[in-house]
C-alpha cells in the first residue's frame, strides 16, 4: 500500500483471481460517502466472433505503471483511496480481468475518478491480450 497526497493506493498485477468486493473493502473509509467499483469481465464475443478464452501477458514494468496510474488518480484531492488490479495469464469467460475501486465523499466524484482510472489503465498499462476464437483463429490485441 502506498500513500499519495493522503490518499492510499493498492495495486497488483497477478495471476490470481480478482475479487471486486475485496477492492471495495480496500478503499472504504469512514469519510467516504461513495465507493464506486468496476469489473472488467472476460466476455464470450468480440466484433461478432465467439471468444473461447483469453490470455493476458504483461511487460515487467506493468505493476510499476499501474502504481503510477493509481497515484495519478489518488492525487485528486477528492479521492480518499484507489485499489486496482489486472490479471495476467489464461482467463476463462466470466473471469474478472480488471478490478478497480475508488472512494470519495460524494458519488459524482467517485464515478468520475473510477472512469478516469479505468480509461488510464486501458491507455497506459503494458498488458496485451490474446483472444482465441471458436473457429480456431487467435489474435493479439493492444500489442505495440
Amino acid at each position: 500500500m502506498t500513500t499519495v497526497d493522503s490518499a492510499t493506493t493498492t495495486v497488483a498485477v497477478t495471476t490470481e483471481p480478482l475479487d471486486v468486493a475485496a477492492h471495495e473493502r480496500l478503499v472504504a473509509r469512514p469519510a467516504a460517502g461513495a465507493v464506486v467499483s468496476f469489473a472488467g469481465v472476460v466476455r464470450d464475443h468480440d466484433h461478432g466472433r465467439e471468444v473461447l478464452e483469453l490470455e493476458y501477458e504483461g511487460h515487467p514494468t506493468a505493476e510499476r505503471i499501474l502504481a503510477e496510474v493509481a497515484a495519478d488518480i489518488a492525487a485528486d484531492p477528492s479521492v480518499y483511496a484507489v485499489a486496482v488490479s489486472h490479471r495476467v495469464g489464461r482467463l476463462e469467460i466470466g473471469d474478472v480481468a480488471l478490478a478497480a475501486a475508488v472512494s470519495t465523499a460524494h458519488r459524482a466524484a467517485a464515478f468520475a475518478a473510477c472512469a478516469r482510472l479505468v480509461d488510464e489503465v486501458k491507455a497506459r498499462l503494458p498488458i496485451w491480450k490474446r483472444q482465441v476464437f471458436s473457429d480456431g483463429a487467435e489474435e493479439w490485441v493492444n500489442c505495440p
